[in-house]
């Protein structure tokens, strides 16, 4: 359960997706659509990407020794949580509004599977506040805190 003003918003309680249903839920395509697949289940959003090594974001990030930038964690991360709000978000864009208290403990890199954990923390109108944490064999590689809105269309 989230609290908001004055109201409780309940998650599904176990929503699946492929890239191709993420595409119907987020507006994003390729070659911002990050994620592999994704799920929803009591309130924790579980996503996963697979980093193949021929990502544009590792061209040139770094020549030798290719790293997942630390944005672009951020941004799986972000993805994720927004299968939590199927229901909430039909007709809307989900936009970053913020990124807080972001740590950085393990470089991600091609051949590994990139999985996130989000959860809702709390709802203040249109602005959703959420905690990630990305791992690579369970092992912590970022965390943060961020926030994001759902804006209209027009």
């Amino acid at each position: 359960m989230w609290k908001g003003r004055g109201r409780t918003v309940s998650p599904r309680s176990v929503f699946r997706m492929n890239k191709e249903e993420l595409k119907k839920l987020l507006p994003h395509r390729n070659s911002m659509l990050l994620l592999d697949e994704a799920e929803a289940m009591d309130g924790v959003a579980r996503g996963t990407v697979k980093i193949r090594g021929d990502e544009w974001f590792l061209d040139g990030h770094f020549p030798g020794n290719p790293v997942v930038p630390g944005v672009i964690l951020c941004e799986m991360m972000g993805q994720s949580v927004c299968v939590l709000l199927a229901a909430q978000s039909e007709g809307k864009t989900p936009m970053f509004t913020g990124l807080d208290h972001v740590r950085f403990r393990r470089p991600v890199k091609p051949g590994e599977l990139f999985c996130t954990e989000c959860r809702i923390t709390r709802v203040c109108g249109s602005i959703y506040f959420a905690s990630g944490e990305g791992f690579v064999n369970g092992k912590k590689c970022v965390s943060a805190e961020f926030s994001f809105a759902l804006t209209g269309n027009g």
